[in-house]
């Protein structure tokens, strides 16, 4: 009995990307019928409906569903999450961290809404400077807190693999609001991100 992961796919968008991929695969000058590619426009035009499925997700409503009334006002840091997305340039991945901390005004969201709200993002054609503001942006506005950090490291298979192929080069883009745009509040969160706490 062999595995089999299970995903929703709505069969004509999987269909219509299908063609398309056999198309592309005759135009690069294979032969979509030989054994190794016969499954393999089925396999592309649902790995890209996976790739891109957080156009079909509300990243607000995941954070207001684990909103909880707290008496906090310290950092909270969830950092080092795991992220992958396509950049809409090449449509190649680039992949990091992501390192995310807000201050609460009244209210904590569950940890794991937290990656889950870079998913969101980062399953859409993206640039990373978007990406970072758009995290921001949707955490600023759900839990009003008192200030928001995001830092995003990555690496952009479009610089690695084509183009000026420099193969350790990472990017790494930042965006602040409330009290992180004050000096000490930045950097202790810059600090605790940069710190192998055991």
């Amino acid at each position: 009995m062999t595995y089999q992961e299970k995903h929703n796919y709505d069969e004509e968008t999987t269909e219509d990307i299908k063609k398309n991929y056999d198309s592309i695969l005759q135009l690069v000058g294979e032969d979509p019928s030989r054994e190794g590619l016969v499954k393999t426009p089925e396999r592309a035009s649902k790995a890209m409906q996976f790739l891109t499925k957080g156009y079909q997700q509300d990243p607000e409503a995941i954070l207001k569903s684990a909103l909880f009334k707290e008496d906090y006002q310290n950092m909270v840091l969830v950092k080092n999450i795991e992220m992958y997305s396509l950049c809409e340039h090449h449509i190649l991945p680039f992949y990091g961290k992501a390192h995310i901390a807000y201050i609460p005004n009244g209210y904590v969201v569950g940890l794991s809404k937290i990656p889950r709200v870079v998913d969101v993002f980062a399953r859409r054609l993206q640039v990373q400077e978007r990406l970072t503001n758009e995290i921001l942006h949707c955490i600023d506005k759900a839990l009003k807190p008192l200030g928001v950090a995001v830092v995003i490291e990555a690496a952009h298979m479009c610089m690695m693999m084509r183009g000026v192929q420099k193969q350790n080069s990472v990017t790494t883009t930042s965006a602040f609001t409330g009290e992180f745009e004050k000096v000490e509040t930045r950097n202790e969160f810059m600090n605790l991100i940069q710190a192998d706490l055991k």
